[in-house]
């Protein structure tokens, strides 16, 4: 069967590819890449970004070629029939990749491709649109679900195509929390985040990547981890009370909510801690506790010059506010 080379995107939740290297793969003029996807996808955005560094690496400028449609199935069988002479390259999706090879929507299989390497591996997630003030969290989101099981108000989820990738997100999530939701296919992932901004749609699963530049559109409800991912912190906590004061209002002008979504702590308790809506849990700096101890141990070093050095430690109490209160 005709082999020729496919560069693979692992979008990670079931499915892995180890990369494997091609001493053949000498191209002598510049090179396709069949992105399988419409311009300006997650998955366009990414494979723009490998070819830019990966030219230096091929040797040849690296054209990118959307060949979109099918859930991905048509740009791959395009893949599948290009000459194997190192000139088309393609970058695969793998959820949605097996999908259309189980369910036939392509005349290749995996033996009709060649893997040069595995690219990234991305976590999914959980959103809805930021201005959707029924779900502040996961919760409400799979609450609501239930409720409206079979009614008219059914939750909708917008997803990338049946059975690829973001599609068996959300029949994972919907699956592991126990209710029902009704499906809205779109083309592809930039289809997908247009039909939720529109409200057309209440929920999707996507990945962080996607979402890259537009995050004050959405709210991020959960992620498919074990642990929080370091780019989506749960709060902050700065290392003085003005930090916290001018971070609180950089997550305003992104649309962010503290502490509905991102709860904020500070250091000194100093007057903004007060005065800043909504007030900020802080420590309390003991400045007279502080300085009533420094001049005791300055009053026994003059007494003493031969006493050794010593740590002292004050007691700064934890002033609880609403910054870091969220009610449920």
């Amino acid at each position: 069967m005709k082999k020729i080379i496919a560069l693979a995107l692992c979008l990670m939740m079931v499915f892995a590819l180890c990369g494997v290297a091609s001493a053949d793969f000498a191209p002598n003029g510049p090179v396709s890449m069949i992105v399988a996807y419409k311009a300006g996808s997650g998955t366009d955005n990414t494979a723009r970004v490998l070819a830019k560094y990966a030219e230096k690496y091929v040797g040849q400028t690296i054209v990118i070629e959307n060949v979109e449609g099918g859930s991905g199935s048509i740009g791959w069988s395009q893949l599948a029939d290009a000459d194997p002479d190192g000139q088309t390259i393609g970058f695969i999706n793998l959820p949605n990749f097996s999908s259309s090879i189980v369910n036939e929507m392509g005349t290749y299989t995996v033996e009709s491709f060649a893997p040069i390497a595995n690219h990234v591996t991305e976590t999914s997630i959980v959103i809805v649109r930021a201005d959707d003030d029924r779900f502040p969290d996961l919760e409400a989101l799979v609450a609501y679900g239930k409720e409206n099981e079979g009614t008219k108000n059914e939750l909708l989820a917008s997803t990338n195509g049946p059975q690829a990738s973001n599609h068996i997100g959300a029949q994972a999530f919907a699956n592991s929390a126990g209710f029902m939701y009704t499906d809205i296919p779109q083309g592809g992932t930039a289809d997908q985040l247009l039909s939720l901004r529109g409200a057309e749609a209440d929920f999707s699963v996507v990945k962080l990547a996607d979402i890259a530049g537009q995050e004050a559109e959405y709210r991020i409800l959960g992620v498919f981890a074990e642990e929080r991912l370091p780019e989506l912190p749960d709060a902050f906590v700065c290392g003085n009370d003005k930090t916290a004061a001018r971070l609180r209002q950089t997550l305003a002008r992104l649309g962010r909510k503290v502490p509905e979504e991102i709860m904020l702590a500070g250091f000194d308790d100093v007057r903004c801690a007060v005065t800043m809506l909504p007030p900020l849990t802080t420590v309390h700096q003991p400045c007279e506790d502080i300085a009533l101890v420094a001049y005791r141990a300055l009053r026994e070093r003059m007494r003493d010059p031969s006493l050794p050095p010593r740590r002292i430690l004050v007691p700064a109490p934890l002033v609880v506010r609403e910054s870091t209160h969220r009610t449920r």
